[in-house]
């Protein structure tokens, strides 16, 4: 078995020991936003973490109507950009807490008077020191360079502060449920998606609103891991240019979990279909024209960590079916630095 689809099964267990080591923490920061509303959030994060990110973004604005931002680090490691943030939110989220223009950048913020959470992995990191506030992801060492565990664990972190934010009774019920959710995705049937993809050279991953950070993330994966060049579109997109790259037997992978986008999701499949496209749509099971099926947690706001869940187990054989090795993706490393 490789790391990547050892440590993407350990997911379950991640997000329950969240839930004894973390969540007082974020209860307790939690009650903090509420007590005093920031104005504006930013994120700071690259890679899985940035998709976690925009998931966070969506679920926050969503609930709470805080605007939120993604902070380009460069304004401030390269431009020095005097920015206006006391008193505001600033939340990094990070597997390893060492990349010099996070740890550079959470520092600035908080020298400036934001209030900076590190939402990281490592908590003995550098990014965590740098932070006003230190929260645990609690999905223990992660090895495989494709990060897998780490990343339903920031969904999941995420999620419980907005939820804690909020005071939102329904979504901390479901997430105490998550764990048994998540292992329900994994024994979902998504080889159909191997046998389409095997001797693919190109795909787009599609989903909207919450769901389009999982599509941002299974683009990512189909890189990494698979070499194929992916890009993900939002839903509502799609129209705008990128369509005109779909011919017969294009590949698209569409996420349609429940929620208000995804009948407009369902559509665009049968849309795409009628087009030529080879067209993979992950939806649950009262869905009758999926292709693949995904589970469903107690809020619909975590259906998306079960749709990743799923994927990454298909993307870790997808890769090993193309004759390459997870473990291995060609020119990475765990922790990537940059400034």
């Amino acid at each position: 078995m490789s790391l990547m689809l050892d440590e993407a099964l350990f997911a379950a267990e991640a997000v329950a020991a969240q839930h004894m080591y973390a969540d007082e923490g974020l209860a307790l920061l939690g009650r903090e936003l509420a007590k005093a509303q920031p104005q504006l959030a930013l994120t700071v994060a690259r890679g899985s973490s940035d998709h976690a990110a925009n998931y966070f973004a969506y679920l926050a604005m969503q609930r709470t109507g805080t605007p939120v931002v993604s902070l380009p680090m460069s304004l401030i490691t390269l431009h020095h950009a005097p920015l206006a943030v006391r008193g505001q939110l600033a939340v990094a989220l990070s597997q390893s807490g060492r990349s010099p223009d996070l740890v550079d950048t959470m520092a600035a913020l908080s020298k400036a008077g934001a209030r900076t959470v590190a939402l990281v992995n490592q908590p003995d990191s550098p990014l965590a020191a740098a932070c006003e506030w230190s929260l645990p992801l609690c999905a223990g060492a992660e090895k495989s360079v494709a990060a897998t565990k780490s990343y339903i664990a920031s969904l999941s972190a995420v999620a419980r502060l907005v939820a804690h934010w909020q005071r939102d009774a329904g979504l901390l019920a479901a997430l105490e449920t998550l764990p048994q959710a998540l292992l329900e995705a994994t024994r979902q049937d998504w080889s159909p998606a191997i046998d389409v993809l095997k001797n693919a050279e190109r795909i787009m991953v599609v989903g909207r609103g919450l769901g389009f950070a999982v599509a941002l993330e299974a683009a990512l994966k189909f890189k990494e891991t698979c070499a194929i060049q992916a890009e993900a579109f939002s839903g509502a997109e799609i129209k705008h240019g990128p369509m005109a790259l779909i011919d017969d037997g294009y590949p698209l992978l569409i996420f349609a979990p429940r929620g208000p986008e995804q009948a407009g999701l369902i559509a665009l499949a049968e849309e795409m279909r009628g087009r030529g496209a080879r067209v993979l749509l992950a939806a649950p099971a009262d869905v009758a024209s999926r292709d693949l099926s995904l589970a469903v947690a107690g809020d619909e706001a975590l259906d998306p960590l079960l749709a990743i869940q799923s994927f990454y187990l298909m993307a870790a054989r997808l890769s090993e079916a193309r004759g390459l090795n997870p473990d291995e993706p060609r020119h990475l490393n765990k922790v990537t630095c940059t400034l």
